[in-house]
Parts: structure tokens; sequence; C-alpha cells
């Protein structure tokens, strides 16, 4: 039964808000690994040892203004992914749906990095204060990146960080073709398999006899859920790079809105991911990478399980509530 764009996006929407303060404290963590502040604030400078008091307090800081975003980018992202696919399919397989011209695996990628391109434009000013806002440490006040922090810690941290914007709000979108080169092909790899997944597993099970209708959301969850895990995996731990050349890129904004010249001279993607390597070498590039693995493999599984199930929730419910419409009208006297 083929759901509608109000469907897409409450699924959307309540996956990604579940997720998201599911998986918040490992993304803070992550962030503040690759933070190029990291071996400075968040390490013992005579020993070496990690300063746990400061690495895992406040993990939940920004997590407003992603939750916020990422509402309505999530909605933008499966419904122009649901579209293009359904556009691409019959532009490719005008006249055999089933021979498209090109391998459906390309034309999934092909329309995940569609819809990417269309929700990092909407996520990334959100990216950009959320990962400023997961370095500020009440503690340490020189973990935040403003070289004369305010010593009291605030009791708004988001609002702080965006208050550094309003002289130059376009600032927002740095970071917007590094989070783009991360997740194009992120999406570009794991939805094809999800996609192919889902498929093999929905083609057999058209060959047993049918559920009810509790027992198919629990199978689509199930299987999406296995399909997200591993495709999540592998795309993080490819992209991973790219991750620590767009975390570096967004927390030196903040640094640009507040005159720092000196660090916006080698702004660009490629110096950034250049400056990381020369300094601290492949180990550099991949900071951060087991962890945003783990916490990739859970949150997508959990998201696109989610999602999935709320489209098949969503669209039984709806076709019960045509059916009782229906068995109404024929059972009303003439």
């Amino acid at each position: 039964m083929p759901n509608t764009n109000s469907d897409i996006w409450l699924s959307g929407a309540f996956a990604v808000v579940i997720t998201d303060f599911m998986v918040y404290p490992f993304d803070t963590l992550k962030t503040r690994l690759q933070s190029p502040n990291y071996a400075t604030v968040y390490k013992d400078a005579t020993t070496g040892q990690i300063k746990r008091g400061v690495l895992f307090k406040g993990l939940y800081q920004g997590v407003g203004s992603v939750v916020l975003a990422t509402i309505p980018a999530s909605g933008a992202f499966f419904t122009t992914y649901e579209a293009s696919k359904q556009a691409l399919t019959r532009l490719f397989s005008p006249n055999q749906p089933q021979k498209p011209l090109l391998p459906t695996p390309l034309l999934h990628s092909m329309a995940s990095c569609t819809a990417e391109a269309v929700s990092c434009f909407i996520l990334t000013p959100a990216e950009v204060l959320k990962q400023n806002a997961q370095i500020v440490n009440s503690s340490a006040p020189t973990t935040t990146t403003n070289p004369n922090p305010n010593p009291t810690h605030p009791k708004n941290i988001t609002l702080t960080i965006l208050r550094r914007f309003r002289h130059r709000p376009w600032k927002l979108w740095s970071g917007y073709t590094a989070l783009l080169g991360r997740n194009l092909p992120f999406t570009g790899i794991q939805f094809p398999i999800f996609e192919f997944v889902k498929a093999k597993v929905v083609g057999y099970r058209d060959t047993i006899p049918k559920k009810d209708a509790k027992g198919e959301i629990v199978e689509r969850v199930y299987v999406t859920g296995i399909a997200g895990s591993v495709a999540g995996t592998i795309s993080s731990v490819v992209t991973t790079p790219i991750d620590v050349v767009k975390t570096r890129m967004m927390l030196a904004a903040t640094d640009t809105v507040e005159g720092d010249s000196v660090k916006r001279k080698r702004s660009g993607a490629l110096a950034v991911g250049k400056e990381v390597y020369g300094k601290e070498g492949v180990k550099g590039l991949f900071r951060g990478g087991a962890l945003r693995a783990f916490w990739t493999a859970i949150s997508f599984g959990i998201y696109l399980s989610m999602y999935e199930g709320g489209k098949v929730y969503l669209g039984n419910r709806r076709v019960e509530r045509e059916e009782k419409v229906r068995r109404d009208e024929e059972g009303a006297p003439l």
C-alpha cells in the first residue's frame, strides 16, 4: 500500500527524535575526540591520560538545535527520496518497470544522494551549532573556540553559540560541502544495501501465508534494523576522514565570526584534510571512527526500522479507516 507524504513525514519525525536522543551522547564524544583541541583539553598534559570528568561532561549539550532541525530535514529527505526513486524508475524504465536501463541499486543511490543534498542544506546550521556547543565545557573555559570565553557557564549553550553568528548568519552554513561530501557516499552506499535486503525479504514473504498486521510490522522492523546497522557500519568507516574534516570546519566557524583571520587562510575541505594529515597522520583522519561506527550502527538500525515500521503502521491504519468508512456507507439506508 503506497504511503502518503504525511505518513512519510510522521514516520521520519518520530524515528529521528527517538534516535537522536538515544545516540546523541556518542555523537558528542565523537566530536570531542575529533576536536583540534583534543590533546590539550581532554588529556592531561603531564600523564597523557584522558580527563574523564571533562570528556564525559555535558553529553547532551546542543541537542535542542539538532532535534529541531532533523525533524524537517528527515521529512525532506524521505519525501525527496521516495519521489526521486519513483521518478528515476519511470525515467529509466519507461516500458518495462521490472527491467530498468540502469541497475536498481544505482537508481536508489542517485535518489538517496538527491535527497541528501536537500536534507544537508536544512541540517548544516544545526550541525554547526551542535558541534560548537558540544565542546563547550563549564569547568574549563578554554575548551571553547572563543579566545576570550566567558568564565561563567551559560544557561543555554546553544543560544550563546547562536549569538556569535548574529552579524554573519551565513557562516552557519560553513561545512555544508564537507557535510555533503561525507553524507553523499554514506547514503550512496547505505540505501542501495537497505533496499536490496528489504526487497529480498519482502519477496520471500510474499511466497508464504500472510501474517496479521502486527506481525508484518515486527518483521519489517527486524529486517530494516539489521540492514540499516550493517550498511551504516560500512558507510561510517569509509567516510570517517571526511567526517573529521567536516567537524574541524564546523568548529572553526565561530573563529571566523569572531575575527580569527589566521585560521581562515586554510578553510577549504582539502586544506583542512591536509593539515590534519600533516599534524596527526592517518590516525588523525580516522580519530573517533570506531565510536562513530558503533553509534551509527545503532542509530541507523533503530532509525530505519522505526521509520519503516511507522510507515507500515500508518498505512495499515489508513486502510482500516477507509474500509470502515466504506462499510458504513454500504450499510447506510438509502
